[in-house]
This record gives C-alpha cells, sequence and structure tokens, in this order.
C-alpha cells in the first residue's frame, strides 16, 4: 500500500527481458519489499549500492508504460507505507488499472499547470471531479471529467518533485482508480444484480 505522495526520484539503470533496474535513494529495502515505480508495485530481488532489482513480468511490461522505458529515464519512487505512517494523499496499491495518453499541459497562473489525459474505458465510472486518481503513482485530485478525458491541476511542488513535470502530449501515464471508487462501483453493481 502506497500514498501517492512521491518524495524521490529515480533513474532507469538497467532493463532487461524480465529486471528493472532503478538508482535511487531510498533506504536500503529488505529482499521481497514492495516499491512502486511509476505507480507500479514491483518486488524488490536485489539491492547493491543504491541501485534496486525489480523482477518484471510480460505482462506488467505490456500493461503499464514500464515497457517504454529505457537507460537514464527517471522515475517516480515511492517505498510502500509502513504502520503508523502520514497518508498525505490517499491510499494507492499500486495495481495500474491502464496507461493513458497525455493530451494537452498547458501552462497556468503562478507555476501551475493544467493536465488532461484520456480516460480508459476501464476508468469510466470510476474517476469523478474532485475524486483522487493516481498518474503514474501521484496522489492527485480531479478537477474535471468528460466523456473520455479527464483534468487535474499539477501545482508547481508536484511539477519540481515528480516526473510530471516533464509531461508532454503523447507520452503515456499509469493511472490507478481510487480503490474507494471500485469498491462503491462493486457494490452498486452487485446491488443492481439483487434487484
Amino acid at each position: 500500500m502506497f500514498s501517492g505522495i512521491i518524495e524521490r526520484l529515480g533513474t532507469v539503470a538497467a532493463r532487461t527481458a524480465s529486471t528493472l533496474t532503478v538508482r535511487a535513494d531510498i533506504p536500503k529495502p529488505k529482499l521481497g519489499a514492495s516499491v512502486a515505480i511509476n505507480g507500479c508495485c514491483l518486488t524488490v530481488v536485489a539491492t547493491k549500492k543504491g541501485a534496486h532489482s525489480f523482477d518484471v513480468g510480460p505482462e506488467t511490461w505490456k500493461r503499464t508504460n514500464l515497457g517504454t522505458l529505457a537507460k537514464g529515464d527517471r522515475v517516480n519512487v515511492e517505498p510502500s507505507l509502513r504502520l503508523g505512517d502520514e497518508v498525505g494523499g490517499h491510499f494507492v496499491t499500486g495495481h495500474v488499472d491502464a496507461t493513458a495518453e497525455i493530451l494537452q499541459v498547458t501552462p497556468w497562473t503562478d507555476g501551475f499547470k493544467r493536465f488532461r489525459a484520456e480516460l480508459p474505458s476501464p476508468l469510466r465510472g470510476l474517476v469523478a471531479e474532485k475524486g483522487s486518481i493516481a498518474v503514474d503513482g501521484v496522489s492527485l485530485t480531479v478537477t474535471a471529467v468528460g466523456p473520455r478525458w479527464f483534468e487535474i491541476m499539477l501545482v508547481p511542488h508536484t511539477l519540481e518533485r515528480t516526473t510530471l513535470g516533464r509531461a508532454r502530449p503523447s507520452r503515456r501515464v499509469n493511472l490507478e482508480a481510487d480503490p474507494l471508487a471500485r469498491y462503491a462501483a462493486a457494490a452498486a453493481a452487485a446491488a443492481r444484480r439483487v434487484r
């Protein structure tokens, strides 16, 4: 479980058909620990001199933007929450629902930016204005929703401290709906079946 508050960036050090290695300044995690890379929960399989390696299966490469990463690319890194940690964002599971194309990133006032991305069909009905969404693992508040898109407002701190500061149209990002929205949708569907 994660909070979506990104406190550090990492750099892709290597990638093979089944492994991703990220150099990041995080306390040495135990083998088997969970770390979110661009919002995707991965398991640590090795740590050496600040480089952390993760097993990545074919399904994960295909269903997330991790498959587009190359050596030197920057990534959002978040170690899993520990009991008693502050949850400053929202609960993020690290289970990516879909990837989406960035449609627009436009300057706003005082260093803010408006960010619009496509809303893939698996997330339609799970994303609501003033609700939460994780974009590349970053906990954000939805400011507008259209039939096939959603918008968020990126504050200067987020632009400076996460990969979203380099977001450009046509790039793909990982999306995870708020788990509460998933449970609410499942409960509503179950209630309809009972009637």
